[in-house]
Parts: structure tokens; sequence; C-alpha cells
């Protein structure tokens, strides 16, 4: 196209308006000569394109703008229209200004999308190290394009100056994209890392920068009397700006006030939104700026919520699958690589990618060593923000527009577009390796916490449902002047009408501004009980989040706070609530597969709270609290941690505690092994067995000899031989329990629970959590299913007993390890 398009320069061309649709082939049309029908084709081809395009670069895991040039490039000037049939054909010149016309209807209805989603209250709390950062991005790579711009030596038209060149150049060089980063960032499992915050927080400076830089280049590029015309679109653009925040945002907050909480908002309102677009779009074209800017900065003025949500859900998969690879692929239309000629234009060329990269790649370097962040953080920070995309396609495309960029120079910044989007996946992943999951912590699991050490709790809410017999639990789990408890509370929230994930940390001193949708309302009750807990309890610290991610990485956020945090107990609610008849039913499926990934991937103890009340929903006074908690006992790992916790509750005045040891009765089949010399594994098992079943008898015999004399105290052993009697033993313990704690027997195959599995409907609450949380058990008491943490490093730690008797030294003459596992000694050295 580019070549047809120098060659026809002086060309006029006509249609006849009424040509849009056609009579048929039957009639001896061409549908070809038509608009309707070449535009239908066109649409095809380029979704075809980017779709092939999409596949092929899916397993180096490149974003989609990046498959959507490249389609483009394919049917441009470059590869397919260099045959004259096809361009003619497909891509004539007449049906430019359709093609264009709806590519940017899409660009402008993308770019009210990104200011939808970009939440600008950020900017208000972001550091001083994203400032900075943002800063050092853009300050280098500007000056490399100004540079380049002298290289090119291109002549310019009577009405544009060195300086509007070197302007469009230099924010094309300095430019991050926002929206493709968050995608390269949730790609590379950074976006919820600290480092992720850090890039994202980044981008939303650069491209607010971008976008205030680019209304001044096209108010410069557009005025051929450039001062005071220039300063009148300069001026219009704030007064637009003005008028979406007083104005615009106004009137959205009413809308959302205005609609019922859990209603759909009415079509009338929806469609004047999306009519203000294009009303947006037209304004600020008007004035001279560009129609996307108008469409953008409207998108800012819809605040963040259901309004928000709404407007993406209808617009998002429309605009993103179908409209906007054509605004890309007119960008590679446009293009033709073969106008870069000569090897001194492909030196120029290699040598802007290098330097333009390196300039953002050394200004965040600078910011990483003032502010101390390890080197490689800072170079990975750099090559972050060289991710280009949308932004820098704008500046391309209306440079080109308007004549500040030639045939040649488009297709330069073209490629160099590609190329350092490209690299960046690879870059980051050979230079970049989280360190999480390396860093240990003492006190992973309940057991081995001191019992003259703060206690530390992360609780994870998804309604304020949750909350009464949360706080009631964690009021019997017994803070004391000796062991306060640390409580995180974690209000999880799906993200949508958002780009990237969020975890808020709330001021709990200052007063927290009015909810603005359902969320922040729920948020801010949560937080309000917590606080009213932390009030009037003794020895308990409250501190509130809210985690704003994807269900499927939700577990990330949680397991990493929970780490950072340092906890010993993770509680997550049970994805199933108690109906008002007493049954059981499912509120949200996703809430199950977040806890499987968490029990799954959790650096400390889990437990599952399955929440059918705990002494009403009224909080008591601490020394008014009274619970019965009962703890079934099969052995194992967690059955351990669940009789950990029951006796730390036990020093709580009101708590009465009762333990059934199930043991297993002389008619107990134990499976034959058959014993073979080439197989070590069978006498490894039954080694694990037996060390097992030994820590069980020392736990419960020093449970036994501390807590004999205690009436509070009822210790019940009963002997079964399967599952049947199991179920029978279990079904005779009195009404008056409210509280269950059960392990979850992972890993553990006991005769006592046979068959039982075979009926678990939820096998992450195990065998016994699974009955007691059914709809057809008798009881209506609460029960926590807890998983004791068993991963590195957890018997390196010092194994000790709630009063802090340390037993490692049992556990190897148990084993008969003379020597540790290798690394072992690292491990301990590493962590102290």
């Amino acid at each position: 196209m580019g070549d047809q398009g120098n060659k026809t320069e002086d060309t006029i061309v006509c249609y006849a308006p009424t040509m849009i649709t056609t009579n048929g082939i039957w009639q001896g049309d061409n549908p070809l000569d038509y608009s309707l029908p070449l535009f239908i084709l066109q649409l095809t081809l380029v979704v075809a394109a980017t779709r092939i395009f999409v596949f092929i670069l899916k397993p180096f895991r490149q974003p989609r703008v990046i498959a959507e040039v490249l389609g483009g490039v394919i049917l441009g000037p470059s590869v397919l229209g260099k045959s004259e049939a096809f361009a003619n054909a497909v891509f004539p010149l007449r049906s430019v200004m359709v093609i264009e016309t709806m590519a940017n209807v899409g660009l402008l209805y993308f770019l009210f999308l990104v200011g939808l989603e970009m939440d600008i209250t950020i900017l208000r709390s972001v550091g001083r190290k994203a400032v900075a950062a943002a800063i050092a991005g853009m300050v280098l790579p500007f000056s490399v394009g100004a540079v380049f711009s002298l290289l090119l030596n291109r002549e310019y038209d009577s009405n544009m100056t060195q300086g509007t060149y070197i302007l469009f150049l230099g924010v094309a060089l300095s430019v991050t994209a926002f929206p493709v980063l968050a995608r390269i960032l949730a790609e590379l499992k950074l976006i919820n890392t600290e480092l992720g915050r850090l890039a994202l927080s980044s981008a939303l400076i650069n491209d607010v920068c971008a976008w205030i830089l680019l209304a001044l280049a096209i108010a410069l590029a557009d005025n051929e009397t450039t001062s005071l015309a220039s300063l009148w679109v300069v001026l219009s653009s704030a007064v637009f700006v003005a008028f979406c925040v007083y104005a615009v945002r106004p009137a959205a907050l009413w809308i959302v006030k205005n609609t019922p909480e859990g209603e759909s908002f009415s079509e009338l309102y929806i469609c004047l939104i999306l009519a203000g677009v294009m009303i947006s779009g037209f304004i600020t074209d008007a004035i001279g700026t560009h129609s996307v800017f108008g469409a953008f900065a409207f998108g800012l003025a819809i605040p963040n919520g259901p309004l928000g949500i709404t407007l993406v859900d209808k617009l998002d998969d429309f605009v993103s699958g179908l409209l906007l690879p054509l605004f890309f692929a007119i960008s590679g239309l446009k293009t033709n690589i073969g106008l870069i000629k000569g090897s001194f234009t492909w030196a120029i060329l290699i040598l802007v990618i290098f330097l333009a990269c390196i300039g953002k790649i050394v200004g965040t370097l600078m910011v990483a060593i003032f502010y101390q962040m390890p080197v490689r953080e800072g170079a990975t920070l750099g090559l972050l923000m060289n991710t280009k995309g949308l932004v820098e396609m704008v500046v391309l495309n209306v440079g080109k527009d308007q004549n500040v960029f030639d045939e040649e120079s488009f297709a330069i910044m073209v490629v160099i577009t590609v190329i350092m989007t490209g690299i960046i996946v690879p870059a980051v992943s050979v230079i970049y390796k989280p360190s999480r999951g390396c860093r240990y912590y003492k006190r992973r699991t309940i057991q081995i916490s001191k019992p003259d050490a703060e206690f530390r709790v992360l609780v994870c809410v998804h309604s304020p449902r949750n909350v009464p017999t949360i706080i009631n639990l964690l009021e019997a789990s017994n803070p004391t002047k000796k062991s306060p408890i640390c409580v995180y509370v974690v209000h999880l929230v799906e993200l949508s009408g958002r780009t990237s994930a969020m975890l808020i940390v709330h001021n709990t001193t200052k007063q927290e501004r009015p909810a603005l949708n359902r969320t922040e309302a729920q948020s801010d009750h949560i937080i309000s009980a917590f606080q009213n807990y932390e009030k009037h309890a003794s020895c308990v610290t409250v501190q509130p989040l809210t985690a704003i991610s994807p269900y499927s990485t939700m577990h990330e956020d949680i397991c990493n706070l929970a780490e950072d945090k340092r906890v010993s107990l993770l509680i997550v609610p049970f994805h199933k609530q108690q109906t008002v008849d007493g049954g059981m039913e499912a509120t949200n499926m996703a809430f199950r597969a977040i806890n499987q990934n968490v029990l799954a991937n959790a650096p400390c103890s889990v437990g599952i709270l399955v929440d059918r009340g705990l002494s009403g929903s009224n909080r008591l006074a601490a020394n008014q609290v009274s619970h019965h908690v009962a703890i079934l006992f099969f052995g194992g790992p967690d059955d351990r941690e669940a009789l950990c916790y029951g006796w730390r509750m036990l020093e709580h005045p009101g708590i009465s505690l009762t333990i059934m040891r199930f043991v297993p009765g002389e008619q107990v089949s134990e499976p034959v092994i058959q014993v073979s010399i080439n197989d070590p594994g069978v006498l490894k098992v039954e080694t694990d067995k037996d060390i097992e079943k030994q820590l069980d008898e020392k736990l419960i015999h020093e449970f036994k000899m501390r807590n004999g004399n205690d009436d509070s105290v009822d210790f019940i052993e009963k002997v079964v031989n399967n599952g049947e009697e199991t179920v029978a033993a279990i079904r005779t313990m009195d009404d008056i329990h409210d509280l269950f704690i059960v392990g979850r027997g992972q890993g553990m195959i006991s005769p006592l629970t046979a068959g039982l599995t075979d009926w678990s409907e939820c096998p992450e609450i195990g065998a016994i959590g699974d009955l007691l949380a059914s709809s057809d058990f008798a009881a209506t008491a609460s029960v926590l299913v807890v998983q004791q943490y068993v991963g590195a490093g957890s018997l390196g730690d010092g194994l000790e007993s709630p009063d802090g008797e340390e037993y490692v030294s049992e556990i190897s003459q148990i084993s008969n390890h003379s020597a540790p596992p290798k690394g072992h000694a690292v491990f301990n050295a590493e962590m102290l």
C-alpha cells in the first residue's frame, strides 16, 4: 500500500456512494467492487492472520499486539501486498477510508476501556520510587530519540519544525504500554510481586506523561503558526479534562448511587455513556488533539466498580477481539519493510533499538541503586519498561497522518516496536528468577510455635457473612499477654473492570472515604467489624487488607502474603454455606479451587473453616466466651496439628475440650506387604509409618500428663475396626459441641476411615471433614479442617510442643538417621 500510495499520490479516486451492497454474483456483480462485502473480507483476513500469529507465538509467550502487527505486515506491501493483483483486489485504495474509519472506531472504544480499567487513584498512593523510575525511564530514551532524529536527516515540511519531529520520535521511544505490560506481567507470574507492582505503577505514570506529550505534539504539528493556536489547543484540552472530572464523574457516581444494589444498569444509562465516548472523541478531534485522547479521558472519569464492570463486559470481547486488530493491522498494512534499504539504515535501526533499551535500563538501574534495590531487579524493571504497543502505535499513526513520519521512518519505527516488545519476555525469563519460595522462616505450624511468642494468623474473608464465626474462633484461640495474636484479615475480591491486580493495605487510623460500590462497602463493613473486635479484645492486633486478583491466581496472593507476614496458620472459608433449613449449598465453586490451590502451595499450616455459626453472631466479652470444642484424633501430622490448636484453646477459661481418639481394634486388617530386597521404598513407607505412630503417642502422652487433672478436658478412646464403626462412634457424640477440629489426613491411609473416602464429595477437607460438613450429619457445629505444613525444614526448625519442649533429637532417634538429609545444614544456616 505504501508503494501504491506513492505512485498514485496525485490521483483522484472516485466511487459511487450507492455501491455499498451488491446485487449478487448471479446478477453479474463482483462483491469486491462493493464496500460492505469488501470490508467483511478484509476484516476476516485480518482476524484470521492475527489468530494464526497468536497461535504461532503462544509458545514464546509473546503479547498479542505483536501478532496483530505482524498479521498486518503479512497482508501489507511487505509480503502479500507485493502482488499487485492481491493488493488491488483485497486492499484497493478506495477501501482505505472505510477500513481506517472502522479501525479508529475500534481504537476509540479500546482507549475508553483502557481508561475505564485504570484506577487513577493509584497515582495518589504510588511511592517516590515509582515516580523516579517512570521519569528516569523516559528521559534517556527521549534523548536517544532526539539524537536519532538527527541521524535520519529527513526533509521537513515548511509547517513542521525539528522540535516537533524530535517530540514525536522521543515519545514513541520513551513510552511504556501500560495494558501490554500488565498482560506480560500476568504471563510471567510477576503481577503480584513487589517488582510487578512497581513496574505497573511506573508504567501508569509513564502512560499519563505520554498522553500529555502526545497532545502537545499534535498541537504543534497541526498548526503552521505554532505559538497562539498550540496554546489554544492545550488550554481547550485542559478544559475538556476538567469537564470530565467535574461533570462526567459526578454524573457517573449519580448513576451508580441511583441503581439499587444487585440490579442491572438501565439501558438508557449505558447508551448515554457509549454515545459519550463518541462525543468525547468528536470534541477532542475538533479542538485539535486526537479523538482517542477524548475517549481515554472519558474512560478515566467513569469510577471503578459495578458500572465499569458492566461496560467492560459489554464491550471488551467485541472491541478487543474484532475491531482493535484492525487498527494494528492497518499499521502493518502501512509498513513496507522493503523501504528500509542500505546497511547504514539497518545499522542505525539496530543501534536505536539497543540504545533505547539501554536508556530505560540505565535510567531504572540508577533509581534501583539509589533505593538500594538489587541490581538484577533494577535491570528487569528497565526491560519491562521497554514494553511497547498501543500508545506507541497511536503516536506513529498520528505522526504519519500529520506527515511527521515518511514511509521509511514509519517502517523503521514499527520494526523497532515489534523487536523491543518481542525481546522482553525471553530476556526477563533469563535474567530474573523470583526469589520467592527460597526464604524460610520458623514457626510455620502451630505445633512448633512457642507458647510465649506472638501467634500470627492470616484470615481470608469472601463476604461479611464469614466474619462473626472467624472473630469467635480467634477469641477462642486464647490471646494473652504472653502469647498475643496478630491477625491479618484479607478481603478477597475477584479482579474485574481493572487492568491489573492490587493488594490494598488499609489505614486503620484515618477515616475512610464513603464507599463508591458494593465491594468497597463490603470491605468497609469487614474492616469495621475486625476493628471493633480489636478495640474490645485484649492482646489482639488486626491488619486489614484487600486483595483484588483473578480467582485463578488468588491463591498466589494469599500464599505470598502468608510468607511475607510469617504466619503459623492460614484460615480460608469453605466454599459451602449453611442454608436456613440446615443444609449445605455451594456459594461459588471458584472458592473451592482457591482452597485447593492454597492447600497445595501454602507456606504454613492451613485451616478450612466450615461455618455453621459459633455461639451466634453477637460477640461476647472475653470472660463470657463459652465453647465446647471436639477434636477427632486418628493420627498423623494433620491430627497432631489439630490437637495442638485445641491445646492452645484449652488455656482459655471458657473452653471445654473433648478429645476422641480412635484406636484400631483387633479385627482391623492391615494390608499384606511383600517385602523385596530390590524395593527399598516399602521399607521406607513402613519406617515412616512407625515414626508417625511414635510421634502420635509422644504427643498424646504429653497432653495427658499436662492436662490429666483438668476438669474442662474429656479424653475418650474409641476402639473401632472400620469406617462404619468410626461413623457410628462420631454420631454418638453429644450435641453440645459447637466446634469440631479435625486433621485433613493428607497422605495417611487409615483402615479406620476405609470406605469413607469413596463417598467423599470434597477431598480437600478429608474424609472426616467431609462427613462432618455434609448436610445429612446431625450436628450443626462449625468444623475446622487442619492441614499441617510438612514442607522442607519443618523438622529442622526445632519441633516443639505447645509448652516449648524440643524433641527433634527423639525424632532423629526414632528414624535412625545419623546424618541430616542433603542440604539440611545449608537450610538452617539460611534460616538463622
